[in-house]
């Protein structure tokens, strides 16, 4: 995490109260002096991502748990290793969180290690799947929230909450509870509605009097079942807070699809926020009618809270490419920093039946 510290000239609360208000727990803000994250009077840029020759570097079939799909990218860097999160498929379609580690010298070299916890029980909010894993360190524990998909629903509605796993050692997990720690509820703008999805991280958000909360991203899924593309996923970036990554308050929303930009009309979701020397910057998942699916944006703020995307069109990061394995869509972004370069890992056509593939680009000053 790049630190900073405050101008000499700035007061001791003033500076706190500014770093109050950014994430990752650090009292990080604008140098006095130097630009934003955003400038609106410039176009918008995105990143260079340079896709590996090698993709999918993580394909489905490495096990009966996988054989059918590796979704849901969430990957951490340890002693040397990545260790990749994901969802895997079986023959039956049921979907479960799985583990796979290999060296960061070496992105093919997988050693899938297989699934981390079973489904729920009969009639539970993740009979069905365990999907969209987040990875956080929270008090002295691992968390990891996933999403539960029920046997019953309507489309994005059968979403039903986000569960929680805990663990000391990141390999053996425990679930927290049979019921979801997060619903899809508390927006006044969808009273009715049940649908949610995870996809985005924790990070920390630090606090005047030196405490710190943590926030989620994540997806709240008000779309139902329409031919109409901009109605049937309906999706848009969320956040929720919490002190004890138990219970979770102060919802909101802070990406919403853009009609005006054909590949993300339709929906915004798995929101991947990380920091920068100006600010924060993100990448996320839009669906639109230009592509009938996914594509791969970023986004740019001060604050962590406020997005700016520039004109449609600036902020398309990575349409689907020109290769077998992602001519349709790209979608479920996950970056993490390696070195002096960021990576990305993502999956390809099908909700990650063609597997996960990786990419790097130099970070924008």
């Amino acid at each position: 995490m790049i630190q900073t510290t405050p101008p000499k000239s700035a007061s001791r609360r003033a500076f706190l109260h500014r770093g109050s208000t950014l994430l990752a727990g650090a009292a990080l803000g604008t140098p006095a002096g130097r630009l934003g994250a955003v400038d609106k009077a410039q176009p918008f840029r995105v990143h260079a991502w340079q896709r590996d020759a090698r993709n999918p570097v993580f394909p489905p079939g490495g096990g009966a748990f996988d054989k059918g799909c590796c979704m849901n990218p969430f990957v951490l860097t340890r002693d040397g290793e990545y260790w990749l999160f994901y969802a895997g498929a079986d023959a039956k379609g049921q979907r479960l969180i799985c583990l796979a580690t290999c060296p960061v010298d070496d992105v093919t070299a997988w050693k899938r290690l297989g699934p981390l916890f079973d489904l729920g029980g009969k009639d539970s909010f993740d009979e069905s799947w365990c999907v969209l894993p987040c990875v956080a360190r929270v008090g002295g524990k691992w968390h990891l929230y996933y999403t539960g998909r029920a046997r019953t629903g309507a489309g994005l509605q059968a979403f039903r909450g986000v569960g929680l796993a805990t663990s000391d050692d990141l390999r053996s997990w425990k679930r927290h509870s049979d019921e979801p720690v997060l619903l899809g509820d508390g927006f006044a703008e969808w009273p009715m509605n049940r649908g949610i999805a995870g996809g985005g991280p924790i990070t920390e958000v630090g606090q005047p009097d030196g405490s710190k909360r943590y926030r989620m991203h994540y997806t709240l899924a008000t779309g139902t079942p329409s031919k109409d593309l901009t109605v049937d996923q309906a999706k848009q970036s969320v956040i929720a807070h919490s002190t004890d990554g138990l219970t979770w308050t102060d919802r909101r929303v802070v990406l919403r699809p853009r009609r005006e930009a054909e590949y993300e009309n339709a929906a915004t979701i798995a929101l991947n926020v990380w920091q920068t020397e100006r600010g924060w910057r993100a990448i996320y998942a839009g669906i639109g009618t230009k592509f009938g699916a996914y594509s791969i944006c970023e986004a740019a703020s001060d604050d962590g809270l406020t997005w700016h995307r520039g004109e449609p069109g600036e902020n398309l990061a990575l349409a689907p490419g020109k290769a077998a394995w992602e001519n349709k869509m790209v979608e479920y972004p996950h970056v993490l920093r390696e070195g002096g370069k960021l990576r990305l890992f993502y999956c390809g056509n099908g909700y990650g039946a063609t597997g996960i593939g990786t990419a790097v680009a130099e970070p924008l000053s």
